[in-house]
């Protein structure tokens, strides 16, 4: 088989996560807690069991995980995995490489959103799998994790200001981002969908001289066991899918 030179189906990112196993400051065992600004993302669990925790307009909601369970998204929905029992996800995300991008913000206190520079020191990982990632790694998990603890008790209290204002915080954060975002979406989602309409064009046309070009790929895993926002992740560099990993966060 070929080596890969097109992007996964419909342009999406593909990781494997295994949950992590630290306690944070409220007993629960899990991730960083994070939302997306642009891109839905999907769980589906193959292995173990454990929970996504939620915050969204619906509330805060504790979704069970189990495998064969899929759950997933949308845009501005905060979400912490939570550990129970060897929860493994294979993770699916919309507009493969934005993510990586920074499409993907913690919930660290606001003091921490409101200074970019301070953000990124926060947010940004060691190169490498040792153990001053793994120290970094935590370190991130629990500032995250402090933040996302005050918005789930207002918001369980019924006040959703500070989600709110979280969001809003994300959404500064990362404005000035966008247009290299853009060029991302119109080389990759964009292009993939554009390519299935020149498709269907041509099926119409009686002339599908694009079959000629039919092929296969294969390809593994080019980082095993990095530290991700959630768990440890396998990433695949593929074009448009996983960015090359450089200590940047990546979900």
């Amino acid at each position: 088989m070929s080596t890969p030179s097109h992007p996964l189906p419909g342009a999406v990112g593909l990781s494997h996560l295994r949950a992590y196993g630290w306690e944070a400051a409220d007993g629960v065992c899990g991730g960083s807690p994070h939302l997306h600004l642009v891109c839905t993302e999907a769980y589906v669990v193959t292995g173990g069991h454990g929970s996504v925790q939620t915050l969204s307009p619906d509330g805060f909601r504790d979704i069970p995980l189990r495998a064969g369970s899929l759950a997933w998204f949308t845009p501005g929905t905060v979400h912490r995995m939570v550990q129970g029992s060897d929860l493994r996800i294979t993770v699916l995300m919309q507009n493969s490489g934005l993510p990586e991008a920074g499409d993907a913000v913690f919930t660290f206190p606001p003091e921490v959103l409101a200074d970019p520079e301070r953000y990124a020191a926060a947010a940004t990982l060691p190169p490498g799998t040792g153990a001053d990632t793994e120290t970094a790694a935590r370190r991130r998990r629990d500032l995250a994790v402090e933040g996302y603890l005050a918005l789930r008790e207002a918001m369980t209290a019924g006040d959703g200001g500070p989600y709110r204002a979280f969001q809003q915080a994300a959404a500064r954060l990362v404005r000035a981002r966008v247009p290299a975002w853009r060029e991302l979406w119109r080389a990759g989602a964009l292009a993939a969908a554009e390519h299935t309409g020149a498709q269907l064009d041509a099926l119409e046309s009686g002339e599908p001289s694009y079959l000629a070009e039919a092929t296969a790929y294969q390809s593994e895993p080019s980082r095993l066991n990095g530290f991700g926002m959630c768990g440890r992740r396998d990433e695949y560099a593929l074009p448009g899918t996983t960015l090359p990993h450089d200590g940047k966060p990546t979900a």
